[in-house]
Order: structure tokens, then sequence, then C-alpha cells
């Protein structure tokens, strides 16, 4: 499927998402193909195509319980350990990931002397504004419900002193590698996390959830070794600037709320019911 394809899919699964969302009930298959101008054929096969499972199967994991069944039946517990990176974690996206964190000093110098390329691109949940420097990709952010100009503000504002130049073209290969989720030709995909040291701490943590689980803020806070700053992690699990590599997503409260969501809370809802459903299909 091409970059071009997964945006325009995504476009006709976010109207479907919302339609699902205003009504009381299941929608059947022949209403939402009524809706979205489709025969009831080939919006289930464009459906079924972009999700991995059927309209009707999609439509139990957007209901709003569906993170209190996350939490049930696929929560997982993030073991406090020295271990570097994703190493022996088997976890997200197969591994595919290689990250290099900023150091301190340079975390404080707000991206004095970075490059950093930039671009946009269609992914499976609508238009992406991608940054990276020489060393990976560093910024992914979602612009279906914030819109162009914010979610571009916004990434660049985490780092004021960089010089940014739109050249999408560095960034080709290792988009495309990773919203197919697996590694490029290269090798694995490059991720550059510009952090403090306790936000770092806590996107190793979110590294190690695998595919189709989640965890609790208290459960990071507690895999970091910091029990008491559930605080401090959900503001870093929050300033995450690489959405869907780093699965902020896959954090939420004990409760079974979805909690926040940087970039927009259907658009969570949308990469969890998809993530639930790409781990059904393996």
């Amino acid at each position: 499927m091409s970059d071009m394809e997964q945006g325009y899919h995504y476009n006709v699964m976010r109207r479907a998402i919302e339609s699902i969302d205003a009504g009381d009930e299941a929608k059947s298959l022949e209403d939402l193909a009524a809706e979205m101008g489709m025969s009831a054929a080939y919006f289930q096969r464009l459906f079924t195509k972009w999700a991995g499972v059927s309209p009707k199967r999609f439509q139990q994991y957007l209901t709003l319980g569906h993170a209190k069944v996350l939490l049930r039946d696929h929560f997982t517990t993030l073991e406090t350990s020295n271990a570097v990176g994703l190493s022996g974690s088997g976890r997200l996206h197969d591994l595919f990931l290689r990250w290099e964190a900023m150091s301190p000093g340079e975390y404080a110098r707000k991206g004095d002397g970075l490059v950093i390329s930039w671009g946009w691109f269609d992914s499976p949940f609508g238009r992406s504004i991608v940054m990276g420097t020489d060393k990976g990709i560093c910024g992914i952010g979602f612009a279906a419900e914030m819109g162009d100009a914010a979610a571009m503000q916004d990434l660049r504002a985490r780092w004021p002193n960089a010089r940014f130049e739109e050249v999408p073209e560095r960034l080709q290969s290792w988009v495309e590698a990773a919203y197919a989720g697996k590694a490029g030709a290269g090798g694995k995909v490059p991720l550059h996390m510009i952090g403090s040291p306790l936000q770092i701490k806590v996107w190793e943590a979110l590294m190690r959830i695998p595919l189709g689980e989640v965890t609790t803020y208290s459960e990071i806070a507690r895999a970091i070794g910091k029990p008491a700053a559930v605080r401090a992690v959900g503001t870093a699990v929050g300033c995450n600037p690489v959405s869907w590599l780093i699965p902020c997503h896959r954090a939420m409260r004990k409760s079974g709320g979805l909690g926040g969501y940087h970039w927009g809370l259907p658009v969570k809802r949308a990469l969890l019911a998809y993530e639930t459903a790409q781990a059904e299909a393996r």
C-alpha cells in the first residue's frame, strides 16, 4: 500500500470512526458504507485492507470501554532493567528500531547546532510531519486533529535553536520503513531521541511495551525506579516527540481511562484499535 493510499484510507476510516461515535449502537456494514458513499463490498474491502479486521470487529476495539478491556487482558508489566534499549524484549515492531539519545548538555542547548530536515508524509493515521537529524528520526506528529500549521509549530518549538530544512527526501526511506513496521534496506530504523534524562528513561520504557498491549503511568514510574513520580512521568509521556515509534499511546490510567494524547484522543483511539487488530491478525 502506497503512502498516498494509506492517507486516503485513514481519511475514510476517520469519517467512519466519527460516524460510529455519533451513534448509540453498533452500525451495520451497509449503513457505514452508505455514509461513506461506497458499496458495502468496496467499503468492507477497503476497511479490512487498512485495519486487518472487518468494520464490525473494529467497532468493538473503538468503544470507550476497550481501554478497560486492554488493561484487563493485555496489560504488560515493565521489568526494571539495566539493559540498554530494546535488547531481548521482543517488543515494538519486532525490534526494527535502533536509537541514540542526545546528551543532557546538547539537550540544554535547545537544538543549537542541529540541522533538522522535515517533510510531510501520508501515514496510516493521516498526514504526518516527520523531522530528523543526520542520526535518525527525531519527531513525528499527526495533523488530523490539530491541523498542519499547529503540528509543524509544535515540533519546531521543541528545538527552537535548530536550523530547519524542508528536505523530505532525506527522510523518505526511514519513513517508509517506519510506517511499514520493519527495518529498511539499510538496517534498523534510526531514532534520535532529544529530551531530558527523565524523559529519555520514560521513552525507553514505552519502547518495551509489546504491540497490542498497554501499561499504566504508575507502572512506567515504577519501572524507571521513580514510583512516586507518576505526574512527572505522565508529563514526559505527553512530551514524546516521536509518536507511533515511541508508543506513548500505549500508556493509560489505572482506572482504564485513556488519559491524554498530545495529537488528539481520536487519533489515540484509532492507534490502539489498529494495533489490537494487527496483534489479532498475527
